[in-house]
């Protein structure tokens, strides 16, 4: 059994989440700093809380991707790729919405400075998505034939030994009758 070549999208994923981290803390200590001097310490608990949520929905997505990539050249490979993204993003829509309902109510969050916060992260996930998509190089293997005669033999255009030959009796004629 042959080992499956790697998936290209695999080194993407990774910087992904590497950059995604890297911007993420950066965002957490300037949204902390700022939502400490609009609403002192709940203000930079809300803006904290509201990157961790935005960078939690971008790493269960990669991660699932690629954890999903690992059974890449099995025979189930499109199935348990399928079944382990959707799944993260079930998991994240679970994470979602019981992460809002406990902290709706909670006396430290500032919905505002939340908001802003998330909104900040996901703005920037988008951007870091961007950024390494464009800075990656994703090489693309492709076989190329080795002869002039096996150029031939793959050509994709028929080459028909029956032509039609043109003569004055089997074409339609030009007169205007």
């Amino acid at each position: 059994m042959t080992t499956p070549a790697p998936v290209a999208s695999n080194p993407v994923l990774r910087m992904t989440l590497i950059v995604g981290g890297i911007v993420n803390a950066v965002i957490a200590v300037i949204a902390g700093v700022v939502g400490y001097l609009i609403a002192s310490q709940d203000g930079m608990w809300s803006a904290v809380v509201g990157v961790l949520f935005g960078f939690v929905f971008l790493a269960i997505t990669a991660a699932s991707i690629l954890i999903a990539n690992r059974w890449n050249g099995t025979d189930l490979y499109a199935t348990l790729f399928f079944a382990i993204v959707l799944g993260g993003w079930l998991v994240k829509f679970v994470i979602f919405l019981v992460g809002f309902f406990l902290i709706k109510d909670q006396p430290w969050l500032n919905s505002q400075v939340f908001y802003v916060a998330l909104v900040v992260t996901v703005l920037a996930s988008l951007i870091v998505d961007v950024v390494v998509m464009q800075k990656m190089r994703i090489p693309i293997e492709i076989a190329l034939p080795e002869t002039l005669e096996e150029a031939g033999e793959q050509n994709d255009t028929p080459h028909d030994s029956k032509r039609e030959e043109i003569d004055g009796s089997d074409s339609p004629s030009n007169d205007p009758k």
